[in-house]
């Protein structure tokens, strides 16, 4: 017995034996394939910088700047230090009253063979001679192509003897928050320079409409504007535009425009020299909680139309109240989301909007317009007809003191030709109406997304919400002629 135990033990060694070398192998092939795909601080950026250093370049502007403008005396006329202080003006010459040239510093980088350069539309704004200074040595002057405010991108172009060094763009989509990234340029005009860092975060936004910028503690300062983020594979994925500091030096805190905007803007400013952006025609709010739940909404995806002015949207039937929810196939998630969506499609194109419109959903095809066109247009207004004067009673409800629209109150707080609706004359500092922002002046147009002229339908909208179960109101306030909906409790106490 004691044997065959022997034996059985053997026996069952062999297989366990296989088993656990199996399980050892395969986890060191994961751990080798991690290694491999999660890259480690690198043990020097040196080979990099010398690879793509010939591509980054520095940038001097000049620019004129106009002489001593303005009253010259400090003193008053008839004064008895008169004569004191233009003799001393006389003493220090005329220079002060001639026009001077004024420099500045930036970076860029050289993206073709051919000399296309971008930089920094701030670090060129206004400039009458721009110089570009080359990592080798040489420096070359250089035309302005194009730039786009928006996203504070400009494009160069020089003129080169032979072909020029240059980098191309990475998709900044796939950078992660960690990655090891580096920042090459001309810091505080002290000539070629590199730092390096991680993403510290993706898609923040600071003031524009197509914001889409990469956080970086690469170390960014005054000078590294337009120049180049660069990822370890020597791939542009941003152009280093800001910087969050209250020295105005760096702290960690940099910010560079993400390579899939710019690659974008440069596209079109290389083809038109300008930018060429769709535009939708329609003003647009996020859908909140509550007015999701006010307008009957499963959730607050969309963007939520609250005008819709002479424009291509208002063509093909777009209304204020429409929540949009998808645009060209893809998703709405928001507001900035929309105008990105937009901003990025052909000029021309016919697309298909989706809407929740009164709860039912609709597709409407849109020709888009061109967005720079209808900013450098005004809209014409046609002759107004004088109102009836109405009767100054008030409404209390909601919070709110409420008049019909009168010429004084036309008047009193420039409510523009033709004004309809009720005007809010006191607010309840205690009410949810002031915490959500209306105030004295504001005139509501629609409840319930319907138009109301008097208190009747107003107190008619909102009995008809409590009666269909909602908990809020949906309003369209115009302060200023601008519309926004805000969404008021409606619960009885």
């Amino acid at each position: 017995m004691k044997s065959q135990a022997i034996a059985l033990t053997r026996d069952t060694v062999t297989p366990l034996r296989l088993f656990w070398i199996s399980t050892l192998s395969v986890f060191l092939i994961l751990a080798q394939t991690l290694m491999v795909s999660a890259r480690g601080a690198p043990e020097s950026f040196a080979d990099l910088a010398e690879t793509i250093s010939p591509s980054v370049v520095n940038i001097t502007t000049s620019t004129t700047v106009a002489g001593r403008m303005g009253p010259q005396g400090i003193v008053p006329d008839g004064s008895p230090f008169e004569d004191f202080f233009r003799d001393f003006q006389n003493r220090n010459g005329p220079e002060g009253d001639q026009p001077r040239r004024s420099s500045a510093l930036g970076s860029g980088f050289v993206i073709s063979e051919d000399g296309f350069i971008v930089t920094n539309n701030h670090v060129i704004e206004g400039a009458d001679e721009i110089e570009i200074e080359f990592f080798e040595g040489f420096s070359l002057p250089a035309k302005l192509v194009g730039t786009d405010p928006t996203t504070d991108i400009a494009l160069l172009k020089v003129e080169a003897e032979t072909p020029l060094k240059f980098v191309s763009f990475g998709d900044s989509n796939t950078a992660r928050v960690g990655d090891w990234v580096m920042a090459m340029g001309n810091p505080l005009g002290q000539g070629f320079s590199v730092s390096a860092g991680i993403v510290s975060a993706r898609n923040r936004a600071l003031s524009g409409s197509y914001d889409d910028y990469i956080q970086t503690d690469a170390a960014i300062n005054r000078g590294n504007s337009g120049g180049p983020l660069f990822n370890m594979d020597g791939d542009v994925i941003g152009v280093n535009t800001a910087i969050l500091s209250p020295t105005g030096g760096s702290i960690g805190i940099g910010f560079s425009m993400a390579s899939n905007v710019v690659v974008r803007v440069v596209d079109q400013l290389q083809k038109y020299g300008e930018t060429r952006r769709g535009w939708l025609g329609v003003r647009i709010q996020d859908v909140t909680e509550d007015v999701a739940e006010a307008m009957g909404l499963e959730g607050t995806a969309g963007a939520l139309i609250t005008d819709v002015p002479d424009g291509p949207a208002k063509d093909a039937g777009l209304l204020s109240g429409d929540v949009i929810l998808k645009f060209d196939g893809a998703d709405v998630e928001d507001t900035r989301g929309l105008v990105r969506q937009v901003g990025n499609t052909e000029v021309g194109k016919a697309v298909r909007v989706v809407v929740n419109r009164e709860g039912q959903t609709e597709t409407i095809m849109v020709t888009l317009g061109r967005r720079e066109e209808a900013e450098n247009s005004s809209v014409p207004t046609g002759p107004t007809e004088p109102e009836e004067e109405a009767a100054p009673e008030t409404l209390d409800l909601l919070g709110l003191s409420l008049s019909a629209v009168t010429d004084e109150l036309t008047e009193e707080y420039s409510l523009g030709d033709n004004a309809e609706g009720l005007v809010v004359t006191v607010v309840d500092e205690d009410s949810e109406a002031f915490e959500k922002g209306l105030r004295a002046g504001d005139l509501i147009t629609e409840a319930g997304q319907s138009p109301i002229k008097s208190f009747d339908e107003f107190e008619e909208k909102i009995a008809e919400a409590r009666e269909a179960g909602r908990k809020s109101i949906l309003l369209l306030v115009r302060r200023s002629g601008d519309p926004r909906f805000v969404a008021l409790g409606i619960e009885e106490n």
